[in-house]
């Protein structure tokens, strides 16, 4: 645990509390202009996370329009990372993988814990998050989280948004999106405890602020939220999304204590 002890004081803080917010630009965004929006409403909304996609230019965008609030880079290539941690990104992820299933590519646990240890012998010092495919049967999820974290993960993510299916509207409609990584996060945490393995998991992937209480209540420590806030094309709704994150994060915190 001693790398993630070189986080920001206020994002370790989250970590422990169960509360951490990450926003999501996007693996694959490129576009100065929408990742200057989603830093600017994470920064305005209370975020203690910017995650981008691996481009240093792209980690001081984020830095400078946010405020300084802690940016994570990602990728699934980790030759990529070293540029951007020099740019000041303070972790990198492998993941998550829902962009690329709509083009077959499918990432096996084989080649992620490859990822996972080219990455920690690039940057034996950096806070690194793995994301655990959730194409993969959930007993093999599990089992993967705790190798990740053996072959030097820090922290492990969840995904699942695009596999599930909603069918119905409203509230019902949100929880079904959901589902599946709030399933992952239920099991990868109890696989880690019961391994007897400590890492933070972030649940990412199809998730609102109806559904970021469940996050936490499954094991998480953390959530991660793209979709809904950057399709919005209005900085005040994407401010006000951010804030609704951060105030239902904050009610299952009090619910905990």
């Amino acid at each position: 645990m001693t790398r993630l002890a070189q986080l920001p004081t206020s994002l370790r803080q989250r970590l422990e509390q169960r509360s951490a917010l990450k926003v999501i630009a996007g693996l694959m965004n490129f576009d100065a202009a929408s990742v200057a929006r989603v830093a600017r409403a994470a920064g305005h909304g209370g975020a203690d996370l910017i995650d981008v996609a691996c481009d240093p230019e792209l980690v001081a965008l984020a830095i400078r329009e946010s405020g300084g609030v802690p940016v994570c880079v990602s990728a699934v290539d980790p030759e990529l990372f070293p540029a951007a941690v020099a740019a000041g990104a303070q972790m990198v992820e492998i993941g998550n993988f829902d962009a690329f299933y709509p083009q077959g590519r499918i990432f096996d646990a084989a080649e992620v814990l490859a990822l996972t240890r080219q990455t920690r012998a690039l940057l034996p010092d950096v806070v690194l998050s793995v994301t655990v495919p959730h194409v993969l049967p959930m007993d093999e999820q599990q089992q993967l989280a705790v190798d990740l974290v053996d072959a030097g993960a820090d922290l492990i993510q969840t995904e699942g948004g695009t596999s599930a299916k909603p069918s119905s509207a409203g509230t019902l409609g949100l929880i079904e999106k959901a589902a599946p990584t709030l399933a992952a996060a239920h099991s990868i945490s109890a696989g880690l405890q019961q391994a007897g393995v400590e890492a933070p998991v972030l649940c990412a992937s199809g998730l609102s602020a109806v559904t970021l209480p469940m996050a936490i209540a499954a094991g998480a420590a953390g959530v991660g939220v793209g979709s809904a806030v950057n399709r919005l094309n209005d900085e005040l709704a994407m401010v006000a999304v951010v804030r609704g994150l951060r105030e239902a994060l904050g009610t299952a915190a009090a619910v905990r204590s």
